[in-house]
């Protein structure tokens, strides 16, 4: 009996200490993690500071812009949450990408009988900055990290706006419609030249003439080619959202 006693005494000790152990481990977790938000606290203040300091660049320089959105990004913050509070106020980020977003939209719209709805990001970027010329000088640069932002917003709405990486390119889709496997395999091909042929591919790929065949009609079906019907020559199959419109050409 007595050494069963010892046992259960034992045991209850290990029980208290355990208990000790586990309190003191929860005091420490829990001043460590009052001391993370206290550091969050004033790492959020010094970052309003900064905001209010550096007003001006951060709206006018796109670089500085990207950094200042990716320094919050990293503690939490997201000045295009909300159109109300301290950053709207102070930035006015929410209506800057919210107007964006909508120019963004505008031409995705109108060029898709030109594109299918496929748009690269330098043209893309190039009809904003058309869109905007008759602006004042004051208004902000825009920059390729200001465009993948706005998009981003876009996403609650369900529209199917996606940035898409087709080889070295950045396309941004504007149709809820996925690419399949062998339509981004012929928009890679034709990304050097702005075109393919059914030779191009079939050395290329090695693909049966069906397949082939099959392929490059999905893409003119969707609006993403365009057939050139050359006498003479091999038919050229043309990618509108290669092509560079130029400066001349009418935008939206």
């Amino acid at each position: 009996m007595r050494r069963r006693a010892v046992g259960i005494a034992n045991a209850e000790n290990r029980k208290a200490l355990d208990r000790k152990f586990q309190e003191i481990g929860d005091n420490i977790a829990a001043r460590e993690i009052q001391q993370l938000h206290d550091q969050l606290d004033t790492f959020k203040t010094n970052l309003q500071e900064f905001a209010r300091k550096y007003r001006k660049d951060i709206r006018r320089d796109p670089t500085f812009r990207m950094h200042f959105q990716q320094m919050c990004t990293k503690i939490g913050v997201d000045p295009l949450a909300s159109n109300k509070g301290f950053w709207a106020d102070l930035l006015g980020f929410g209506d800057f990408y919210f107007e964006l977003s909508v120019q963004i939209t505008e031409i995705c719209i109108a060029t898709r009988p030109q594109n299918g709805g496929l748009i690269e990001m330098g043209e893309l970027k190039r009809r904003i900055k058309v869109k905007r010329g008759d602006r004042k000088s004051s208004q902000p640069e825009i920059s390729e990290d200001d465009i993948v932002r706005s998009i981003k917003t876009l996403k609650p709405l369900s529209s199917g706006f996606e940035i898409l990486t087709i080889g070295n390119r950045k396309m941004v889709r504007s149709v809820p419609k996925e690419l399949d496997t062998d339509q981004s395999s012929l928009l890679l091909l034709a990304q050097a030249t702005g075109y393919m042929t059914k030779g191009m591919i079939e050395t290329e790929f090695k693909w049966h003439e069906g397949r082939i065949l099959q392929a490059l009609d999905n893409l003119l079906q969707d609006g993403l080619a365009w057939l050139d019907l050359s006498p003479g020559e091999e038919d050229k199959y043309w990618i509108p959202s290669f092509y560079d419109f130029g400066d001349n050409e009418n935008t939206v």
